[in-house]
């Protein structure tokens, strides 16, 4: 078999090694064709079905090429060329899949950050990523984005041009104009097409859940994450009449995956006006979707919502995807029956391996279990603390590899020493039990991380805002159970002797260093002093099960 070196687009990825790369390519698992590549085939077969709905604006594959096409030229037009980075800040929206697809055709490189990241994160992410560019919505809500993207851009040493998609300011770039049609469509299809990256470079830069303060870079490849992307659509069940509700952030490795499944097979993408109920069931209904995939707190909403009106028409809803946080069993249970339709678990990470249960699965294994790997070559193990495999169904931390899951994270390699196995096995810091039958049951994490309805939240970096105050002596975050969310952040504060804490303190220092609010603390607890673990820790299960217990007492 033979050696065929990884090509990664920069310095700091972490390649596969060579006799894997050959296996995988061997195997069928990666296949040589760029992401991009796979939507021009699915353009080329039914150019005249409509692939994507917003609201009333409508494409079809042809329409769609052509804008991405467009985009692509007009991106080189302003100086972007192969492995330059893009960092994205856009809300869901028909123009946020007609950029990805056109970075993906040109070989520019979408670096995924979420609309609600402030100056803090968008800093961070520009600096290590070296972005050339930011796209950013004009506002949203009562927020200027258009304005914190400007600012980014004139503290940034590599950020040349800021793409607004709006009203737009200041000289900079309209993503809209941007977005249209190609000129000449033949003409920017010849172009591009003698453009299209190596299938083994870097294609998009994406977020991980992070517990050491900001998000660590992933670094996905064409051929990898085209690998993820062909296994969820399998498990998925996606065909070309599939018609997929896009709920989530786009940004998001979970909807992004699923929006290049569906346009891979022919199908339509539907963007959902907002994740509240009356509008996702509203366009279920209107649009006839057939799958969608949400997390635990939209769901809750959406079974409060259905079982108090039931006037939506929701006959053609075949498939609901349950992702990214695990949700009581007994509303689990619930699904089907409200909304007439199959109930699909997953377990996964922007890592890599991705577990789901199948659609012919038996109910029970369903509800209860979180799915089996979407490929044959994911290795699976659940190990002790000193990494010592544990029998089948016990518990232990998952660790894995494959050919989608990284080696490494990018430009960070002291904490991949940590991340990783010398063998390139990754530390997931999960929890789980592995059935005989090869599905994963999720119990738990070892990393301190707070799952907030899906979004994750470092504790370590809102600990290292709370001690920045001086009256903060010792600082622990941790999550408390919540019905809706799954988990919101709770603080835990021994003050320093004489002075008092108020959790709008620790707020304010957040909000000055401007940091996303989905990580600001929700209660502050004052205690005169941390439990400790044997070996002098804070005993954050102590406290998780302290502030489990005041709120069942506060409910009572």
């Amino acid at each position: 078999m033979p050696s065929i070196p990884v090509q990664p687009s920069h310095e700091g990825t972490v390649p596969w090694p060579a006799d894997l790369v050959a296996r995988y390519v061997a195997e069928g698992h990666w296949k040589g064709q760029a992401l991009a590549s796979r939507f021009v085939d699915a353009a080329d077969a039914t150019p005249n079905d409509e692939a994507l709905t917003d609201g009333d604006f409508r494409l079809t594959y042809a329409e769609l090429l052509s804008r991405v096409d467009g985009a692509a030229q007009r991106l080189r037009a302003l100086g972007l060329r192969p492995d330059d980075r893009l960092l994205f800040q856009l809300p869901n929206g028909w123009e946020f899949v007609v950029l990805t697809l056109a970075c993906f055709r040109l070989g520019v490189i979408p670096v995924m950050a979420l609309i609600q990241h402030r100056r803090h994160e968008l800093s961070y992410l520009a600096e290590l990523s070296e972005a050339r560019a930011i796209a950013v919505p004009d506002r949203v809500k009562d927020f200027d984005h258009q304005e914190l993207a400007a600012g980014i851009a004139a503290g940034a040493e590599t950020i040349e041009h800021v793409i607004v998609a709006g009203d737009v300011r200041d000289g900079h770039v309209d993503l809209r104009a941007l977005c249209a049609p190609a000129p000449d469509p033949q003409a920017a299809r010849t172009e591009l097409d003698a453009l299209a990256p190596d299938p083994r470079s870097v294609a998009l830069l994406i977020l991980s859940g992070g517990t050491t303060g900001l998000p660590k870079l992933i670094a996905r490849t064409h051929d990898d994450y085209a690998c993820y992307v062909d296994g969820s659509a399998d498990a998925f069940g996606f065909v070309a009449s599939s018609v997929y509700l896009a709920v989530l952030p786009f940004g998001h490795n979970y909807p992004l995956s699923a929006i290049l499944g569906v346009l891979w097979a022919g199908g339509r993408v539907v963007v959902s006006p907002s994740p509240s109920a009356r509008d996702s069931l509203g366009a279920i209904e209107a649009e006839r979707a057939t799958v969608t995939s949400v997390v635990p707190a939209i769901v809750v909403r959406w079974l409060e919502y259905r079982e108090a009106d039931q006037h939506h028409d929701l006959s053609s809803f075949e498939v609901l995807t349950l992702g990214a946080a695990r949700l009581q069993d007994q509303l689990v249970r619930q699904i089907s029956s409200v909304f007439g339709c199959t109930l699909q678990q997953g377990y996964g990470m922007a890592e890599g391996l991705t577990n789901l249960t199948r659609l012919d699965d038996p109910f029970d294994v369903t509800c209860d279990t979180q799915g089996r790997p979407i490929n044959p070559a994911d290795e699976l193990r659940v190990v002790d603390p000193d990494g010592n495999p544990v029998p089948p169904d016990e518990q232990g931390e998952l660790i894995t590899r494959g050919p989608y899951t990284i080696r490494g994270y990018y430009r960070a390699p002291e904490h991949n020493e940590r991340a990783f196995t010398p063998d390139g096995w990754y530390r997931t810091g999960d929890v789980v039990r592995l059935r005989p039958d090869g599905y994963v049951v999720v119990e738990g994490r070892t990393k301190d991380v707070i799952n907030r309805g899906g979004e994750k939240i470092a504790a370590e970096e809102v600990e290292s805002f709370a001690y920045q105050l001086d009256s903060v002596e010792m600082a622990a975050s941790v999550a408390m159970p919540d019905p809706v969310l799954g988990e919101r952040g709770c603080l835990y504060v021994v003050p320093t002797p004489g002075t008092s804490v108020e959790l709008r303190d620790v707020i304010d220092v957040m909000e000055t260093a401007g940091v996303a609010r989905f990580k600001l603390p929700e209660r502050l607890v004052i205690v005169d002093a941390m439990p400790r673990t044997p070996i002098g820790k804070i005993d954050k299960k102590v406290l998780r099960a302290d502030i489990a217990r005041r709120l069942e007492e506060e409910a009572a």
